[in-house]
């Protein structure tokens, strides 16, 4: 089993939409964070996570945490369920750079967006400008990042698009892309599984 630590309407939010488009069993220990845009809450004395914050994972006697750890384990973990191109692949080097360029490049533009950033520092504007320009040119030749197939890349990018819609210019590739990994069934119901763990606490989920 599966222990996602989990505030509600945070970055672990989508980690549920991860744990049910795997289809593994999984329970939800909800633990308080602090949140700098509010000032409010604090960091929980039972969340293992070395911050005090979210999400973070334990699985088989391992702790993960972050986004981009907990993507990358899981997709191996459960290879099975076919989000993760494995050794071997073509398609795995691709996969792991999307991984990379998405903690390295892409958030740090997303957030210098959301700070004001971008016009007093030209070195930040060019990184924004090539992370927008390396999603539209990978959605030019196909629907999702790695060809037709929808992966775990696609979870993690689609994600943040969708969260900072506002801080990039309008696309169409863009909006399509967003619509197509963000109603996929497993998402939603991960969306729905949030708002349930803010009113009624810790639950456990297992496969259909």
């Amino acid at each position: 089993m599966i222990t996602l630590y989990h505030a509600p309407q945070s970055r672990s939010t989508r980690i549920i939409g991860l744990l049910e488009e795997l289809g593994v069993p999984y329970t939800i220990r909800p633990v308080s964070i602090f949140r700098p845009m509010t000032g409010e809450g604090k960091g929980d004395a039972a969340n293992p996570h070395p911050d005090k914050r979210v999400p973070a994972i334990e699985h088989d006697g391992q702790l993960l945490a972050e986004s981009v750890a907990i993507v990358l384990y899981l997709g191996d973990a459960f290879a099975e369920r076919g989000l993760a191109p494995q050794p071997g692949d073509p398609r795995r080097g691709a996969y792991l750079t999307w991984l990379a360029w998405y903690a390295a490049e892409f958030e740090p533009a997303m957030f210098a967006a959301f700070a004001g950033e971008l016009d007093a520092s030209p070195l930040k504007r060019r990184a924004y400008d090539a992370a927008i320009h390396r999603i539209e040119a990978a959605l030019a030749k196909s629907p999702y990042l790695l060809g037709d197939a929808y992966s775990a890349a696609d979870f993690l990018v689609a994600s943040a698009l969708s969260f900072g819609r506002h801080a990039f210019p309008e696309s169409a590739a863009i909006d399509a892309y967003i619509e197509r990994c963000t109603t996929r069934p497993a998402i939603l119901r991960g969306q729905s599984l949030d708002e349930a763990s803010g009113a009624q606490g810790a639950g456990a989920r297992l496969p259909a």
